[in-house]
């Protein structure tokens, strides 16, 4: 299948996609396709909530805050990858030395994500947007980036069908804003069925200390950008 070409957007204005699928058939779509879907894999979901539970030694979801359509706060649920371990003072060990055997599995098949449905179907998501960020992030966009919140954050996106972690900051940005600007329901066929065999493939997707890119406010913090007040 062919790769719908979308040349990253410099600083410019963004306009916010206004058809009738964005404005009235997406988040229809997105209801009925996550309740299909935690319908169809809930035997799945119960599975790995089980064997999470074990693996983990309790809880096994993982809860992050996130920020959503116009930067409203959320909280993300996924599985939990990471164990709760502590050094001899009672501080978190690094993330790699918590990653486990079976947290690796879940992110190198993306598992870890399934519970986003839940996300979704509560209006936080939508199936295809961009990924929903860490809210440390929020000082160090440009004003042309935060456009990205423009939209629900998506389960998966153009930037993950291009490269996902293993393409730059600013590549990333461009290609949310490209959605923002392009969304339509043959868009979000296509990503949808690319993200399903790059799952498949299992590409672009990095476990453990493997980095390609670090964190964006560490990153920008080292050099000057035009950021938002």
């Amino acid at each position: 299948m062919t790769v719908t070409q979308i040349k990253p957007t410099e600083d410019a204005e963004i306009t916010v996609s206004d058809g009738i699928y964005a404005k009235y058939i997406k988040r229809a779509m997105d209801f009925f396709l996550s309740f299909c879907a935690i319908v169809v894999l809930s035997p799945i979901l119960i599975i790995l909530t089980v064997i999470g539970a074990i693996a983990m030694k309790g809880n096994p979801f993982f809860t992050q805050l996130r920020p959503g359509k116009n930067e409203r706060i959320f909280r993300l649920i996924k599985f939990r990858t990471m164990s709760c371990q502590t050094d001899k003072d009672g501080n978190l060990l690094p993330d790699d030395k918590r990653l486990t055997k079976y947290g690796k599995f879940l992110r190198s098949t993306s598992l870890d994500e399934l519970p986003e449905l839940i996300n979704i179907l509560k209006g936080d998501m939508a199936v295809i947007g961009p990924r929903p960020l860490l809210p440390e992030y929020l000082p160090y966009y440009t004003e042309t980036e935060r456009h990205r919140h423009d939209v629900r954050p998506g389960l998966s996106g153009l930037a993950q069908i291009h490269g996902r972690n293993s393409v730059t900051w600013e590549k990333k940005f461009s290609y949310d804003l490209k959605y923002v600007e392009n969304c339509s329901f043959l868009l979000d066929a296509e990503t949808i069925i690319l993200t399903v065999l790059k799952v498949i493939k299992r590409e672009g997707i990095l476990v453990g200390n493997q980095h390609i890119v670090g964190r964006l406010d560490a990153e920008r913090a080292k050099k000057p950008v035009e950021v938002s007040n």
